[in-house]
């Protein structure tokens, strides 16, 4: 089990994330107009907070907090996507197919 900080600081990195996108998308529009040059899109993107980058966020089992082993499609752990399947809570998979 992840520890309650942990969760708290990639819920924290979303919030600063999705508050800055407005932002990070303005300055890409402007590099790709060539309104800016790249030395300049760095400067005004390294002027923005660092965990404001969405790439700094990790990806954490829903129901453990877990961040390694992570299966994208199903927003779980392996460890419990093994226990799910086994208990046959996750439709279509048998033990046979993993």
């Amino acid at each position: 089990m992840a520890k309650e900080s942990m969760k708290a600081r990639e819920v924290k990195r979303q919030k600063l994330a999705n508050r800055y996108a407005h932002k990070r998308e303005e300055i890409a529009a402007k590099l790709k107009s060539g309104e800016i040059d790249h030395e300049e899109a760095w400067i005004a993107l390294s002027k923005l907070p660092r965990n404001a980058n969405p790439i700094r966020q990790h990806n954490r089992c829903k129901i453990t907090g877990r961040p390694k082993g992570y299966i994208r499609l199903f927003g779980i752990s392996r460890i419990q996507f093994r226990e799910m399947a086994s208990k046959g809570l996750i439709p279509g998979v048998t033990k046979a197919s993993w």
